[in-house]
């Protein structure tokens, strides 16, 4: 069981990455792919007239303040245009993909945060009419009835709260948990550096391995803007049950091939 997560930057060789995955359900792996879509969704929320906002967390990390609006298009974009065309690619390549997002079926359930406690100008805020969330909970049966009968899940980084109203999630996170939930092998973590880089961004400076026991560590040293929350996702899967996380290079030809080759920042 491998869960692959391929970063949303708009950096990343999409076709690559699903060649790879047929390739892998072609040898009788069972695959999940979890994708996100923050490049296209500034995109699109540029020509909507919604521009996208960026916030930093009193904790350091960079996020998008998802207000109902933004909500909206992150789901058209995101569980819509790039999940089916990633579905309708791995069919073309002989995968029975099944395109899904976090509402679907309660597949990842968790809590609103209604609130941001965010550092602007230097200055604490809290911003209100926030739709975003922590997953609590994964429907592994259902990724599981999937598996077992031949589909391969593609799953948009959405989900459902505790009263049914849709969140944005952070996809690394989101791959983290279905990979906890699924005791998952391997996770590989695709972004559009080769690794956690000692010096980014120096692409030299690769670190190829992380003792579990030092991630926290290597976070807190090494990992900038949305790197941190690549190695958080790691730690996190680590704890619950995946056996090795690899962040790996999603810009080249055969990424998975390569990842699963220890061609990145391993983690076991």
């Amino acid at each position: 069981m491998i869960v692959v997560k391929a970063g949303g930057n708009g950096n990343l060789d999409m076709e690559a990455i699903c060649a790879d995955v047929a390739r892998l359900v072609e040898q009788g792996e069972q695959v999940v792919l979890v994708h996100g879509g923050s490049n296209e969704t500034n995109v699109i929320s540029e020509k909507l007239g919604h521009p996208p906002r960026f916030v930093t967390s009193v904790s350091g990390y960079v996020s998008r303040y998802t207000d109902r609006e933004t909500l909206e298009i992150f789901a058209m974009v995101t569980a819509g245009r790039i999940n089916k065309l990633l579905v309708e690619r791995l069919q073309q390549l002989g995968v029975n993909a099944v395109g899904l997002s976090g509402l679907d079926g309660r597949l990842l359930e968790g809590k609103r945060k209604s609130s941001l406690r965010v550092i602007e100008d230097g200055k604490q805020k809290i911003l209100r009419g926030e739709y975003s969330g922590v997953i609590q909970w994964v429907n592994a049966g259902l990724l599981k009835t999937l598996l077992e009968a031949g589909y391969t899940p593609v799953v948009a980084p959405l989900a459902i709260s505790h009263e049914s109203e849709a969140l944005n999630v952070d996809g690394d996170r989101a791959a983290a948990a279905i990979g906890s939930a699924l005791k998952a092998e391997k996770m590989i973590i695709l972004s559009n550096v080769p690794g956690l880089l000692r010096d980014f961004p120096d692409e030299s400076t690769l670190i190829p391995h992380i003792p579990p026991e030092q991630a926290e560590e290597y976070l807190e040293r090494y990992a900038q803007g949305r790197m941190k929350r690549k190695i958080l996702g790691a730690v996190e899967a680590l704890h619950d049950g995946v056996r090795q996380v690899i962040i790996a290079d999603g810009r080249t030809a055969q990424p998975l091939r390569r990842a699963l080759a220890g061609q990145g920042t391993v983690i076991q």
